[in-house]
């Protein structure tokens, strides 16, 4: 039987190990889709205990306490701290077979150096343990990105944010760890989501004039993703409920956003309509200034009614939606291919039945202008266990070149989740020693190095133009 979560965890072959240890394990990060806050970093804030750093804003580990039948107060309500880790800690017992499991214990290793278990019954020896090391000026939320070896951080940003915390970080000649904002343009999409018209305004306020046209939308959009640029952007992302391909004129398009700026309900068409017009002004804009553009889809968001209401989105209560939208994202980019304005994407569908169909759309609409330049983004949200992780890749492999991959994300909120590129990259070593030891792949260590090293951390700076 092997130790648990012992030096080879994950790792089941001899090639395996060494890939890992003596080169994958070794690469910088770059973590290039998170939504940590730029303002802690700017701060570089401490925490008073680990509930704070663990159960702050992390709706996966609120989802698993809520399975476990606690009461919300008691989960993001104003229950104290300790009983809020006595109830993760109960429930993450029962986790065999979730990431999470194995995220905590990884995190507990690395940051705490606790190799013991988490469960109810050991709660009260971590829960001293982790406050007493926070004390400690080492586990600030700067100590603890050089600590996890992190050299790019992008976060993500709306087109309104003023970016004074990253201004600031940049001027900061302490830190050395690049820290750039992510143009997230979605409530400037969203024209049939609650809050539209008030964004539009907002937007409008920032930019200097009111938005009545499309062409004003569109103007104040490239002015953002300009200051976004000056700021240091190297990406984008969307996050869409499925990937728009309606073409419709422009006059069509301005009484869509006017029916909906005179507070009138669009329909499902006319709402695609108008995101379609959006997104490819704005994928013109990536193009024009270097920009990777990523879409996301597939998630169902709030379904919960009730628990929408009480607590708002990005709680814990979205789900995999089953959207088939192949052709149109075919549409979409073949759009934007005519014109020469496709910028470098990356696609993501929450749901991984879509594995197979976009790793085809890349290889028909590779280009010139990066290695690589169609991405299927990494297994993602409900996808980044074990499994999800091994199918992606696999898919990938069979369908592309993975060695172009960019590789990992945290996609997280916590500064304790690098240890998910971890995870990865032992997944991803685990997986290519099993192709070499099946003799499906030569033992070659100079071209598996190079593969590994570049999944792990090269080809994601050569392709967000990184130095």
């Amino acid at each position: 039987m092997k130790k648990f979560m012992d030096d080879n965890f994950l790792l089941d072959t001899e090639v395996a190990q060494k890939l890992y240890h003596e080169y994958s394990k070794k690469m910088p990060i770059i973590d290039y889709h998170c939504h940590i806050s730029p303002k802690e970093i700017a701060e570089d804030r401490m925490f008073s205990n680990i509930t704070q750093l663990w159960l702050g804003g992390d709706h996966y580990k609120w989802r698993l306490i809520r399975s476990n039948g606690v009461c919300e107060d008691e989960i993001t309500g104003n229950a104290p701290d300790r009983v809020k880790f006595q109830h993760f800690a109960e429930a993450l017992e029962k986790c065999i077979g979730n990431p999470m499991y194995h995220w905590t214990h990884l995190e507990l290793q690395r940051y705490f150096d606790y190799h013991g278990v988490l469960n109810g019954e050991t709660a009260e020896e971590v829960w001293n343990l982790c406050n007493e090391k926070l004390k400690d000026p080492s586990m600030s939320v700067r100590n603890l990105i050089k600590k996890s070896n992190v050299a790019f951080i992008g976060t993500t940003d709306d087109p309104v944010d003023s970016l004074e915390w990253h201004k600031k970080i940049a001027e900061d000649n302490t830190f050395d760890v690049t820290v750039a904002p992510s143009f997230r343009p979605d409530k400037a999409v969203n024209i049939d989501k609650v809050g539209f018209c008030e964004y539009l305004k907002t937007l409008g306020e920032v930019v200097g004039y009111e938005l009545k046209t499309v062409a004003d939308v569109k103007k104040a959009l490239t002015e953002r993703i300009i200051f976004f640029k000056n700021a240091g952007c190297r990406a984008s992302d969307h996050g869409l409920d499925f990937v728009p391909y309606v073409i419709g004129s422009e006059k069509q398009v301005n009484a869509i956003l006017k029916k909906a700026l005179n507070g009138k309900i669009v329909t499902s068409e006319e709402a695609e309509m108008y995101k379609t017009e959006i997104v490819l002004h704005c994928a013109r804009e990536y193009a024009k200034n270097d920009i990777v553009m990523q879409l996301h889809y597939n998630a169902l968001r709030n379904p919960n009614d009730k628990m929408f209401d009480r607590l708002g989105p990005d709680t814990g209560f979205d789900v995999i939606n089953s959207v088939f939208c192949g052709e149109k994202i075919c549409s979409f980019l073949n759009h934007l291919e005519r014109e020469d304005n496709l910028p470098k994407t990356v696609l993501y569908s929450l749901n991984p039945a879509d594995n197979a169909m976009l790793g085809t759309i890349l290889g028909a609409f590779q280009g010139v202008t990066a290695k690589g330049k169609m991405q299927h983004g990494s297994a993602w949200w409900f996808n980044d266990h074990k499994e999800g992780m091994t199918s992606q890749l696999t898919s990938l492999a069979n369908l592309s070149v993975l060695g172009n991959f960019i590789g990992m994300l945290t996609d997280s909120r916590s500064f304790l989740s690098y240890t998910r590129h971890e995870y990865f990259r032992r997944i991803l070593c685990s997986l290519l020693g099993k192709w070499v030891e099946n003799g499906e792949y030569p033992n070659d260590e100079a071209s598996l190095k190079k593969i590994v090293e570049g999944i792990s951390y090269y080809n994601a700076k050569e392709y967000f133009g990184l130095k």
